[in-house]
């Protein structure tokens, strides 16, 4: 990884931005502001209504109307997220692309910051930051900002340190993609509907080297009710369960070797026997069955599991039948864990 000094954007490139949307339209004001309020690089924002149903194509609508930079197109069915991300992205223009969910926000400055590193080195493929989240109003975001610098990594050196966390680095709307690469890569594997995204960053970066913006935030991840699932065990359980498949179809495309494979499933088994633990430990009929769940897919995804300390020490407290005053220790450590996890990962992106 090389760590680079951040230089000024010369020129201004055509950035295209794709915003898929359904039934967000109260989000989607916000969304596009944050886009067309974007200093040094022209844009495009191509907006996909996937067939709402709740207005949200008569604000649409009326955001395209009122600029010209803005091109709407609609759908006369509900085609799914994956088909409605690859419509506009068939559609783009520009030298660099970004696919923007409705409900979240670009933070001020953040194209042309990773339009400059692109600009800066033309090896590179794909470029993403910092992305915090948020709840609420948007103009309640925390606005944070650092010293600016970049880091670069060979796709093969960023591809193993992925496989090592066997985890999605990336959230999403703070990444950018060379409009080569894409057009390389053919947008996103409807196979893949739960992990598509991941599974676009390591296609992106088996075709060039992988960049990162240090310092500002890049963009603002939006919680709600509709993708706070994943913060329960059972959206633990599906998210792994999918990362684990795109591993499995980045082998079987020779996109990556089977030690790097090996490597990514054994992370994902680690982690599912640890919320195992936390899961059983709440002590209820459905903890202890997500605990059950995740055991059987950390088996799956590491046969060997069974023989190492860490299964040892799994079954020595219980496993996924564990409850009692041990549990609440443990849940206390992981979290401290997760913390020192969440610094590095804010500090260096991987």
């Amino acid at each position: 990884m090389l760590r680079i000094k951040a230089r000024p954007l010369s020129g201004r490139p055509l950035v295209s931005v794709v915003v898929p949307c359904y039934n967000y339209g109260r989000f989607l004001p916000d969304a596009l502001g944050s886009v067309l309020d974007q200093p040094g690089v022209e844009v495009e924002v191509i907006i996909v209504d996937d067939a709402s149903t709740d207005g949200s194509q008569a604000v649409a609508e009326q955001l395209a109307a009122s600029d010209s930079r803005v091109t709407l197109v609609q759908h006369e069915r509900n085609q799914g997220h994956i088909a409605t991300y690859n419509d506009g992205l068939g559609r783009v223009n520009g030298d660099y692309v970004v696919l923007l969910s409705a409900d979240d926000l670009l933070a001020p400055g953040s194209l042309a910051r990773s339009a400059a590193l692109f600009e800066a080195c033309p090896e590179v493929g794909l470029v993403y930051g910092f992305a915090p989240s948020f709840e609420g109003r948007a103009n309640a975001v925390p606005r944070r900002h650092g010293q600016l610098t970049w880091s670069v990594w060979s796709g093969r050196e960023w591809t193993t340190r992925v496989c090592e966390r066997g985890t999605n680095t990336i959230v999403n709307p703070e990444a950018m993609v060379r409009r080569t690469v894409l057009d390389a890569v053919g947008g996103y594997d409807e196979a893949q509907p739960h992990a598509a995204d991941m599974h676009f960053w390591l296609s992106a970066a088996a075709r060039g080297a992988v960049g990162r913006v240090n310092g500002p935030d890049q963009a603002y991840y939006r919680l709600h009710g509709g993708n706070m699932h994943l913060s329960t065990f059972e959206g633990l359980y599906t998210d792994a369960s999918h990362r684990r498949r795109v591993f499995d179809s980045m082998l079987r495309g020779g996109e990556l070797t089977r030690s790097l494979h090996r490597r990514a499933l054994r992370s994902i088994s680690a982690e599912c026997l640890r919320n195992a633990r936390l899961s059983a430990g709440r002590g209820t009929g459905q903890g202890r069955q997500n605990a059950v769940a995740l055991e059987s897919l950390a088996r799956e995804c590491h046969p060997g599991i069974e023989g190492t300390l860490r299964w040892d020490l799994y079954q020595a407290l219980g496993g996924a039948y564990r409850q009692g005053p041990v549990a609440g220790v443990e849940t206390l450590l992981d979290r401290a864990l997760w913390s020192l996890a969440w610094r590095r990962w804010r500090r260096r992106g991987i």
